[in-house]
């Protein structure tokens, strides 16, 4: 809405806003826009310097209540410039006003119409800001508060880090005000969130004579409210992700770990468990101690299964207030649930198989897959991929379950975020021992991944990849057929020219799948030879790391084990040269691979091994297998006698 701020005021008002602003705040919640408009016009009398500062004051705590109405009225403040107005009400001399400008701004701020980047729009805001924070304890409180709402991501941490944050905040965690003490923890949560330089620096901060992490781990005791046990609570969560407390510090184990699980517990606030779940989940993430000792904390396993009874049935709610709190809380607690469980069965097979054995589990995932809520099909879908690890489950519970439909249908038509997810755990359910394959490959997955390894997401390429080449393992040949047609040369070149090393590695590892067992190396070589040697060749010949070329060895060593195949290799002087390189090369593992090449080639029992051997021994192979006879390597030195008996045979 475009407000008007010149228009002149009629006196009587002037005087409503002086003597009582409270009528004047009732129009100022009207239905009627012209009436709330006409509110936006004290934001003229808050900006001039010819008002009384008490009319001043009191123009900014009318604000401040019009603020605390629809997102509608904010938009109007936003759009009539409220922010740059009251920032510029701070360089008041004047503490009243200072403070009801402040109040104002941090109902403003905390709305969810409000871009945070408008508190960062001019670099001296910050500063001024923070020399305010000595002035009183509401200026301590707002500020903070704006603070935490306005911080969002690694951008805004640097920017209040650099303005000296840790510094000027550390002192309110002691301040004899609860709400200062509380919104300066916030303030310190958000700061450290995935932020390693805040974490490692308030490692070592101390307010009067003690350490920060300790006053966090008083601030968690069981006595202290819950808000601030949950708050301090994430500050040594997030310390500890960053690596500055270790993971067995008893702060953690016996403290920070054990507060967060209490908060999953039946007694608390349904928004208390939501948040206590999801901290927990971030904290136990990448430790399988944590996870170990979580797992076995409260019985927490069980526990978590209780977030998926919301909304309770209707019967039992007489209170429509209480149905409609559950409706809306019951999204976020079964996301909360299922990424806790990820995090729990990260690596324990004992811990998954507890997981899968809660009540329903698997069916609770599965109908997680479909909920209309992004955010739960994405924590379904990690927790399925956490359970997917285990070759036991795969084996029993997906199957039981036929995981795979409702994952293929996610796959279809998702986010790349749930997409990446997804695919990694279509990875797990491709591996050889799993039944989930074969109704797979019948459902049209080929198509679909090879449409993922066309991606400009890097990690879709990657799993797009990585799935072809667990489906590839030990395959039929009409599989094999499917991918090599699937991807087309085109696109198989396009991904052997990946710069990514990950991608490069999955594409070498897929070609040496589908290059496995002597009728399908010498049929696949046969369509597509001449373009997979020259792929070969180009990647023995480029800048790439010793596993790459490893790698691409071996699968020089699969195709020379093919019988008409090897005449691709016996007939290409280039490639021989670059084996014979290899064997001669100061790295042991290519050494190795290249002699797994020079071994299928001269093999005995084969027909023309003779003129094979031949041409090798004119090339000098002979003379260098004698050398590699005598090594310190004894798997080279094996490997170099093998083949030199096949000269003597």
């Amino acid at each position: 809405m475009a407000c008007v701020l010149e228009a002149p005021l009629r006196m009587s008002v002037l005087s409503e806003v002086t003597a009582s602003s409270r009528h004047y705040v009732d129009r100022l919640f009207d239905l009627d826009p012209q009436k709330v408009l006409q509110g936006v016009m004290l934001l003229y009398l808050l900006q001039q310097e010819s008002s009384s500062t008490e009319l001043r004051t009191e123009c900014a705590v009318v604000l401040g209540s019009l603020a605390m109405g629809t997102e509608n009225n904010v938009k109007s403040l936003l759009d009539c410039h409220i922010i740059p107005a009251l920032l510029q009400g701070l360089l008041s001399p004047d503490l009243k006003f200072i403070e009801a400008c402040l109040r104002c701004l941090r109902t403003i701020f905390i709305s969810p119409v409000t871009p945070e980047d408008l508190l960062y729009t001019d670099a001296t805001v910050i500063s001024h800001l923070m020399a305010l924070l000595s002035r009183s304890r509401y200026t301590q409180e707002y500020i903070c508060q704006i603070f935490s709402h306005c911080c969002k991501g690694p951008d805004h941490q640097t920017i209040l880090f650099n303005c000296g944050a840790v510094q000027n905040i550390a002192h309110l965690l002691v301040s004899t005000s609860y709400k200062v003490r509380m919104q300066a923890l916030k303030c310190f949560s958000v700061l450290a969130f995935e932020n390693p330089q805040v974490s490692m620096t308030l490692v070592n901060v101390s307010v009067d004579g003690e350490l920060l992490p300790q006053i966090f781990v008083k601030m968690l005791q069981r006595d202290k409210p819950i808000e601030m046990q949950l708050t301090s609570a994430k500050c040594l969560t997030s310390m500890c992700r960053a690596g500055a407390i270790r993971t067995d510090d008893s702060c953690i184990v016996l403290k920070t770990l054990p507060c967060l699980v209490r908060m999953c517990s039946k007694e608390r606030l349904l928004e208390e468990r939501v948040e206590g779940a999801e901290t927990l989940a971030y904290l136990i993430e990448t430790d399988v101690e944590l996870q170990r000792i979580a797992s076995i904390t409260d019985h927490l396993i069980v526990m978590l299964a209780d977030y998926f009874k919301y909304p309770s049935s209707v019967s039992a709610i007489t209170d429509i207030k209480r149905l409609d709190h559950d409706l809306k809380h019951a999204h976020e607690l079964r996301q909360a649930a299922f990424k806790l469980y990820a995090s729990l069965g990260a690596n324990d097979e004992d811990i998954r198989k507890k997981i899968i054995e809660t009540e329903n589990m698997m069916d609770r995932i599965v109908n997680g897959l479909s909920e209309s809520s992004i955010k739960v099909r994405l924590a379904a879908v990690r927790c399925l991929h956490s359970l997917s690890r285990s070759v036991q489950q795969l084996r029993t519970s997906f199957q039981d379950h036929a995981v795979w439909k409702p994952l293929m249908k996610v796959l279809q038509n998702a986010p790349n975020e749930i997409l990446v997810v997804a695919s990694s755990t279509l990875c797990n359910l491709l591996l050889e021992f799993s039944p989930s394959k074969e109704p797979i490959l019948e459902s049209g997955a080929i198509e679909l991944l090879c449409s993922l390894t066309q991606s400009e997401n890097l990690a879709l390429r990657v799993n797009g990849v990585w799935a072809l080449m667990n489906m590839a393992f030990q395959a039929e040949q009409k599989i094999k057929s499917d991918i090599l047609r699937g991807l087309s040369t085109e696109q198989l070149f396009q991904l052997l020219s990946d710069s990514d090393v990950n991608v490069l590695m999955k594409t070498l590892g897929l070609l040496r799948n589908l290059l496995s067992t002597r009728p399908h190396i010498d049929h696949i070589m046969s369509t597509h030879g001449k373009q997979i040697m020259q792929a070969v060749t180009l990647i023995l010949e480029g800048e790439h790391n010793i596993e790459v070329k490893e790698q691409t060895l071996c699968i020089l060593a699969n195709i020379a084990d093919g019988t008409s195949a090897k005449e691709l290799i016996m007939t290409n002087d280039d490639i021989l040269q670059k084996i014979k390189y290899y064997m001669s090369h100061s790295n042991a593992k290519l050494q190795l691979a290249a002699m797994f090449c020079i071994s299928n080639l001269i093999w005995n029992e084969e027909e023309g091994s003779q003129e094979r051997q031949d041409k090798l021994r004119d090339m000098g192979i002979v003379d260098i297998l004698h050398k590699l006879s005598q090594s310190s390597d004894p798997n080279l030195c094996d490997k170099a006698k093998t083949a030199l008996q096949q000269y003597l045979a």
